[in-house]
């Protein structure tokens, strides 16, 4: 009996030698922003120390996004979660003229994993978004959105999921500015609650399942994803989104890596999760760019992708106008693509001054023929156009609050998108100054803005704000609603000037900042 307890002892000795316990391995595969464009478009590329050069290449496409993705899932067939952290059912005219209807049959192929909310899943009223949500054969996440009747959460705020061995906790944080962010008709329904929700939620999923990676998806923009790693405990990855932002090394803040994947299916994030047999935690991250001339696409996906789009070709192939030069829009202060927009609404109208959105996206468009699913990508909100009269001051004090939204060293004080474009005003403002004492020159038309004045604007409606609201300004005077919309004044413009001539910039200055910046985190 000795003899035989002594060998099993060795035998089992002999085992944990030879079989030694291996590491856990998994794999994180995420998107963001895709903003409807499931197709392979122009993108523009820059070195990810920043900097002025760049160069435009045909990438992104759903199906050349799936070839990545099957291939990772190939590798590690029980290890991958694929996530899309939300801004996908907005921004390209195929999911706009359909209301997001001809995004289900192509995500649904995708084989997601999981989804979050954006500030732009909204943008057909939350009525059509829950409707969207429920045809998905993927569950959505969102601990910080609930009914406004009922008080409710509309989504499930987290999920645990168990890959090779590794047990992950998925919490889902959307942008509680939405109502405020958006045109406020759009989100009518919805309560959207802050951070505060977070740590509490933390804590009971810690102590309450056997987790060993914690995971924020959140769609809050990089910053702010940053400052929340500082505000929050308990959380290993923050897998941000909403800002862009393209992170070729994850930003460490403490024991929390935050990263976001860039844009519009031009990129792709996938981190690597390994958990040793001590329990400690070991991370790589990569930025995948999906180039085409470094993956095909996946010839299923590509497919049913051009059978659902395809009954739009002929009205967003028609040719509306044509460009000599790349417009782009991808910098903070000022683009080509949005001097143009804002030129456009300002030769509609006559107005002494047009201010346009900050918008981040579209990607770019490249010499040649301009059409009209250019239009809906680079203006995917096609409102009425509205005018009326603003004072000098008024427009100061606007103008120093968005710039502390955009660039306030105060994370929680970030709101938005880039800085609202102009045409007919011009302003030179330091960055370094304090809030609200930034701006050190403003002229309209070339002459120094007068705070006592009033000038005529012209903006586009925003549905839901009061008719005297202009571009977020309150108390306008003379409000004029006109009787075409922002499609149709950048048409004329098209038209009149054919081919585009490209417009002269420097109309918003940083003296203290690069001539280029395309990030509110990296401004280089």
């Amino acid at each position: 009996m000795k003899l035989f307890l002594l060998l099993s002892l060795v035998l089992s000795l002999s085992s944990c030698t030879l079989f030694p316990e291996k590491n856990k391995k998994a794999t994180l595969v995420y998107f963001a922003d895709l903003h409807g464009h499931f197709n392979e478009h122009p993108e523009l590329f820059w070195p990810p120390e920043g900097g002025n050069h760049s160069e435009v290449s045909v990438a992104g496409g759903v199906a050349r996004m799936m070839t990545v993705v099957n291939k990772i899932k190939k590798e590690n067939p029980t290890g991958v979660l694929f996530m899309d952290a939300g801004d996908t059912i907005q921004g390209a005219a195929e999911v706009a003229l359909s209301e997001g209807k001809v995004s289900t049959p192509i995500l649904n192929a995708m084989d997601i994993d999981l989804a979050i909310p954006g500030n732009w899943e909204v943008v057909y009223g939350t009525k059509v978004f829950k409707e969207l949500a429920r045809k998905a054969n993927y569950p959505f996440l969102a601990s910080n959105i609930r009914e406004a009747k009922t008080k409710e959460l509309v989504f499930r705020p987290y999920e645990i999921r168990e890959l090779n061995g590794i047990r992950f906790a998925i919490i889902g944080y959307t942008d509680p500015d939405v109502p405020t962010r958006q045109p406020p008709s759009f989100s009518e329904g919805f309560i959207y609650e802050g951070s505060e929700v977070l740590q509490p939620l933390i804590d009971k999923i810690k102590s309450s399942h056997e987790v060993d990676v914690v995971v924020l998806l959140t769609h809050i923009g990089l910053p702010k994803a940053v400052g929340l790693a500082d505000k929050v405990k308990g959380v290993d990855i923050i897998l941000s989104s909403d800002t862009h932002e393209r992170t070729y090394e994850p930003i460490v803040k403490g024991n929390t890596w935050i990263v976001e994947p860039g844009a519009f299916g031009s990129f792709l994030g996938k981190l690597d999760i390994e958990l040793t047999k001590e329990g400690k935690l070991k991370k790589k991250w990569e930025l995948i760019e999906l180039k085409s001339r470094d993956f095909k696409a996946d010839k299923k996906l590509s497919e049913l992708v051009n059978k659902t789009l395809n009954p739009y070709r002929s009205k967003l192939d028609k040719k509306i106008g044509e460009t000599q030069t790349t417009l782009v829009r991808y910098n903070v202060v000022e683009t080509s693509l949005d001097a143009i927009l804002a030129d456009a609404l300002k030769e509609a109208t006559g107005t002494d001054i047009a201010l346009s959105n900050g918008f981040r996206f579209a990607y770019p468009i490249v010499p040649g023929p301009i059409v009209e699913g250019d239009l809906w990508s680079i203006y995917p909100i096609n409102t009425q156009i509205k005018t009326g009269r603003l004072t000098g001051k008024q427009l100061k004090d606007f103008y120093e609050k968005e710039i502390e939204n955009v660039f306030s060293e105060n994370y929680e004080k970030l709101f938005g998108g880039w800085l609202p474009r102009t045409s007919g005003l011009h302003i030179k403002f330091k960055v370094s100054n304090p809030p609200f004492h930034r701006i050190q020159e403003m002229t309209v038309n070339g002459v120094p803005l007068d705070e006592k004045k009033y000038y005529t604007v012209t903006t586009c409606v925003r549905e839901g704000d009061p008719d005297t609201t202009l571009c977020r300004i309150p108390n306008g005077k003379d409000i004029v609603i006109k009787d075409f919309d922002a499609h149709e004044a950048v048409r004329r413009y098209l038209k009149k000037h054919w081919p585009v001539i490209p417009p002269t910039l420097g109309r918003v200055e940083a003296i203290d900042l690069p001539e280029t910046v395309r990030s509110q985190y990296y401004r280089k």
